[in-house]
């Protein structure tokens, strides 16, 4: 190798090794530090993974809500339809814990609530969000267990639909509870002729 051309490798090794240190040092605190593209994907799946909570609490709660409203309509249900009711609490707040949505279920989780006591612990609770409007429920005992069914379905239906895009721990969960809801639908349809 002649003589320029080793003091062109080294001009060239030494440029190379400046660029790499200059590439590695830090800012300095020139300005706030700018997330990587690994703290920006961490911090859209943590975004994607609260939405979906706040989905699955929304769809269990709205079933929560028809359940009370049968039982407010129709209380000579309340022996087969209290086991049920209690089931479906515990998932609000199964489905809300570690995410948003889980505070405030606690009081049906025990018991059923009369429906009066209900409305009273709802409203003692503060609220963000404007009550719900009332769910309609049909006059005749039958037709509000098949609607209620089809309401237990339509949820089990949505949790099953969510585990696709759930982290593997919340799948597992939904897919629990939409099992949960396909065994509800037996009993509010089957589990009646039995």
């Amino acid at each position: 190798m002649t003589t320029t051309g080793r003091r062109a490798l080294l001009a060239a090794g030494a440029a190379a090794g400046a660029t790499a240190l200059v590439g590695c040092t830090s800012s300095g605190g020139e300005g706030p530090r700018r997330p990587g593209a690994a703290e920006r994907e961490a911090e859209r799946v943590a975004r994607a993974e609260a939405a979906l909570r706040a989905r699955s609490v929304a769809v269990a709660r709205g079933l929560l809500e028809r359940y009370d409203a049968v039982l407010a309509a129709h209380p000579a249900l309340a022996p087969r339809l209290t086991p049920l009711r209690r089931s479906v609490a515990a998932h609000v707040g199964a489905l809300g814990e570690g995410g948003a949505g889980g505070e405030g279920v606690g009081e049906g989780v025990t018991g059923a609530l009369k429906p009066a006591a209900a409305s009273a612990s709802a409203s003692a609770r503060p609220t963000t969000a404007p009550s719900p409007a009332p769910v309609p429920v049909a006059a005749d005992p039958g037709t509000a267990l098949r609607e209620l069914a089809a309401a237990e379905r339509a949820a089990s239906d949505g949790h099953t639909d969510a585990l696709l895009a759930a982290p593997p721990e919340y799948a597992r969960l939904l897919a629990s509870v939409a099992a949960s809801g396909a065994v509800h639908v037996h009993l509010l349809t089957e589990g009646a002729r039995a």
